[in-house]
């Protein structure tokens, strides 16, 4: 496992500036970010991605099962000037629509969606809370990349470091796992991610099923967080090798969506 995620003041740190760096430009291409900007977060971690747009004066609100996680950014918070901007809750996204029914302006899933069971339910089910000229941002590893069962997470560092790993088949890839030593909890969470992997073409299916509207769509060959994690400058995938249906996964850090209602 690297270091950045093992310290929850680094990887709230590497959040924060990642996203302002990348994401934030391109939400202000669509919208304004400002004090009457409601911002929604769905698996906010420590909330580092939401300081971005506290310190533009939004209102936000982020949502996580890990109660760990939750606790750790209200200390986070609790130590700066924008807590009275960022609101935390504990919970199941699904169990806050009635509280927020068409509420937010923007509404954020960072390196989230892949970890969710049915996530055309989840696309669908968060217009919900979207204002009608409201967007909804994404970015998310396709499953099929080198990484894309976030080898990064196991132990041993090395073993993290092999590509593809995670598309070994059948009961291969639980036996690798237990042969590099990883506890049974971990391999249960990386047989999770396998179940919940997600593909551009899954993905593009489920925004048109939804009824959503693509606004902005930019494919990575290097992903921009890899910036911090391991100092390589952010690239794009090459225009003609992002329109290859499928085989583009292969070669696709990470996908960046911003999509609205049509």
């Amino acid at each position: 496992m690297f270091a950045y995620h093992q310290s929850a003041s680094t990887y709230f740190r590497y959040q924060y500036e990642s996203t302002k760096a990348y994401i934030i430009p391109l939400i202000e291409e669509k919208l304004a970010l400002n004090a009457h900007t409601k911002v929604l977060e769905i698996g906010c971690g420590e909330g580092g991605n939401m300081l971005c747009f506290a310190e533009l004066g939004c209102q936000c609100v982020g949502v996580d099962l890990d109660i760990s996680k939750i606790e750790a950014g209200k200390a986070f918070y609790s130590k700066g000037d924008y807590s009275n901007q960022v609101l935390f809750i504990g919970d199941d996204i699904y169990n806050q629509e009635a509280a927020y029914r068409n509420a937010f302006d923007v509404i954020l899933l960072k390196d989230t969606i892949e970890h969710i069971h049915n996530q055309q339910k989840l696309i669908t089910f968060m217009q919900l809370m979207l204002k009608n000229d409201g967007i909804i941002f994404f970015a998310f590893p396709p499953w099929y990349m080198p990484f894309g069962g976030h080898q990064q997470m196991m132990d041993k560092k090395w073993a993290g470091l092999i590509p593809f790993t995670h598309l070994l088949p059948g009961f291969f890839y639980p036996a690798f796992l237990k042969i590099m030593g990883e506890p049974k909890n971990k391999i249960e969470s990386f047989l999770e991610i396998k179940e919940t992997g997600l593909s551009i073409e899954n993905f593009e299916k489920y925004i048109s099923y939804a009824k959503l509207k693509t606004i902005k769509r930019l494919l990575y060959f290097i992903n921009p967080n890899y910036k911090w994690k391991f100092n390589l400058a952010p690239r794009l995938v090459n225009s003609f090798l992002a329109k290859i249906p499928w085989i583009r996964n292969f070669y696709t850090t990470t996908a960046y969506y911003m999509v609205g209602n049509k």
